[in-house]
């Protein structure tokens, strides 16, 4: 499965002394995906993906968020340096589930 969608890069607010930021994945990708993955999953229910984020690719895990209703993805610094992201952008990403 590989999800195509643009979403706002935000930062996660439970780190103060750290920035943690994400993008969520689209409400109907995220039940397609938790439809996929029903069964006992990894630790905290993430599940394996690749993802593309402007000319960027790495290999890391989406996380259920029930607060946002939705998956929701780490976008580490490395990342938001090489493709000039600050918190309340909005970038295209590529997400495709690893061993489905």
């Amino acid at each position: 499965m590989n999800v195509v969608f643009e979403a706002e890069l935000w930062e996660w607010d439970a780190r103060r002394t750290e920035t943690w930021t994400f993008v969520s994945l689209p409400a109907d990708a995220s039940e397609d995906i938790r439809e996929l993955t029903a069964g006992p999953r990894r630790g905290f229910g993430a599940v394996r993906v690749r993802v593309k984020v402007g000319g960027t690719a790495w290999r890391t895990s989406i996380f259920p968020d029930s607060a946002r209703g939705a998956y929701v993805l780490p976008v580490k610094r490395a990342v938001r340096e090489a493709e000039g992201l600050e918190i309340g952008d909005t970038c295209a990403v590529s997400v495709e589930l690893v061993d489905f």
